[in-house]
């Protein structure tokens, strides 16, 4: 995509949002639970809004460096604000708006690109789709500015399937009267290759995992089929419902009919809600899958106490409540609602052990994924595994992880 082409496409997603609402805005709650939202804030005193995954999006493939300019516009703009607390509610589409500054920053990338052939301008495509990405973060239903975003995400992503040397097929799959669209990695066609499947968390779009592809399963000659989480991206015509795995399994289902996989050697890697997903595909499709590894994945604990979710971060009340098309929360209720998704309550963990060897993997100190819910898994799991990463920083937990992922993975599908 040239530049002038990208430039003015970003011009024309943008230019009626100038007054579009501010993300944290468009969660409606009972006054209730505003109330109660409220002296959180207080009592808390976060300066954002949205949860900060600084380590997350380096291990993306983020520059810490930019990173930092980006987060820095955002803090310092002057501005006008939805909460002036939160430095990241800026109204409009305008300097030190989230949206504003991504985006900015995914189109410097771009026009870099545009300059560049083959495998480097796949990489600078997709490290401009990280940033549209994440110019859409949290991808709340009903936000203008992170909708646009996501199309600027999507076309960035299809520049790096034109550019790379790797072969990257777009696969539609019908189910329930629509598609599930989704990108398969491949190293090379020369043979069927083992697959991973991907399962990320729900808020992450497909194209974040371009460097899990690249740098991880490419390498050790596997495939990766990605798909968005139902409700976001290309799935975000499907409710999330406690059927998490719903979309993965219809796949799943699908997958003999692809020629480029070999499809008696598919493994499942699933990140944060992903892992829900993928956890419960092992032991809904056990003759399907060889293998399993979920990391950082909220399996039981999380949903088992109304009084956890409720002390959730507002951004990720949010995601939830957008996810399952909530459209005004009233937090008791729908913390109580949430234990459906734990996979205990759904009966997984009462009755025979999967055959699928499941790894279950999270950093110390995990909130959303403590050590007893991976436990749980590898008990029900045979040959599965629990590991806890007490690593001295989160950056090196992240690069832990994935390496023992990866691993797991390679030996299982060998």
């Amino acid at each position: 995509m040239s530049d002038t082409k990208s430039k003015n496409l970003s011009e024309t997603l943008f230019k009626t949002h100038k007054q579009a609402k501010e993300t944290s805005q468009l969660t409606k709650y009972l006054p209730s639970s505003v109330t109660l939202l409220e002296e959180k804030r207080e009592r808390e005193d976060y300066s954002w809004y949205r949860n900060l995954r600084r380590y997350h999006w380096i291990w993306q493939g983020m520059d810490p460096i930019e990173l930092e300019r980006v987060l820095a516009k955002i803090a310092s703009s002057p501005n006008s604000r939805s909460e002036d607390q939160w430095l990241d509610t800026v109204i409009g589409y305008r300097s030190g708006n989230w949206a504003y500054e991504w985006t900015a920053l995914g189109m410097e990338h771009q026009k870099q690109a545009a300059g560049l052939k083959g495998d480097e301008a796949a990489n600078e495509y997709a490290y401009a789709s990280l940033c549209f990405g994440l110019a859409g973060y949290p991808h709340l239903k009903n936000d203008n500015l992170a909708s646009q975003a996501q199309v600027l995400a999507s076309n960035a992503y299809d520049e790096v399937i034109k550019h790379s040397s790797y072969v990257i097929k777009q696969i539609d799959f019908p189910f329930q009267g629509k598609k599930i669209h989704t990108y398969l990695h491949l190293p090379h066609t020369e043979e069927p290759l083992p697959v991973v499947v991907v399962g990320a968390g729900l808020d992450s779009l497909h194209s974040d995992l371009w460097k899990l592809f690249r740098d991880y399963l490419a390498p050790n000659n596997i495939a990766m089929l990605i798909l968005d989480m139902p409700s976001i991206g290309h799935s975000a015509h499907w409710t999330l419902t406690e059927n998490s795995c719903s979309l993965h399994r219809a796949v799943l289902e699908q997958l003999p009919d692809l020629p480029w996989v070999d499809h008696h050697r598919v493994g499942l890697l699933g990140y944060r809600f992903g892992g829900n997903a993928m956890v419960r595909l092992s032991f809904m499709e056990q003759s399907k899958v060889k293998a399993c590894v979920a990391i950082g994945a909220p399996i039981h604990d999380y949903f088992s106490t109304a009084e956890r979710i409720k002390r959730a971060s507002k951004m990720y009340l949010d995601v939830l409540a957008s996810r399952l098309g909530k459209r005004t929360v009233d937090l008791n209720s729908f913390a109580g609602q949430l234990n459906a998704w734990s996979l205990k309550s759904q009966g997984f963990f009462s009755g025979r052990k999967t055959k699928v060897p499941i790894l279950a993997v999270s950093l110390e100190g995990d909130p959303i994924s403590p050590y007893s819910d991976n436990q749980l898994v590898a008990m029900f799991s045979h040959g599965g595994k629990a590991k806890q990463i007490s690593a001295r920083s989160i950056s090196v937990g992240y690069e832990q992880a994935l390496d023992l992922a990866v691993k797991w993975l390679q030996e299982e599908l060998s």
